[in-house]
């Protein structure tokens, strides 16, 4: 499923136009992302928890060369799916 579908699938839903239905998932989208940045966390009951994590410092390796890289502390993105989702996707 691609963004357009999800459009589609909000326009059929709720009605208005296409350009309404694609602001409001961007708008959903975008607030959530703006919350994770920020570390915080975006809870959405029976889907599951996005949260904006920090990573810590590490070294890594060049898997071309072998050298050793320093890689720097850095927040990215986690989720974790609710009981509900995890039932839903097994069947």
């Amino acid at each position: 499923m691609k963004k357009t579908d999800l459009v589609e699938m909000v326009h059929d839903m709720v009605g208005g136009t296409k350009t309404q239905a694609e602001a409001v998932i961007k708008g959903i989208f975008d607030a959530m992302a703006e919350e994770m940045a920020k570390g915080g966390t975006v809870d959405i009951a029976g889907f599951g928890k996005f949260e904006g994590k920090m990573r810590n410092a590490r070294t890594a390796r060049n898997p071309r060369t072998g050298e050793p890289v320093e890689v720097p502390a850095q927040r990215v993105p986690k989720f974790k799916a609710a009981k509900g989702l995890k039932d839903t996707v097994k069947g």
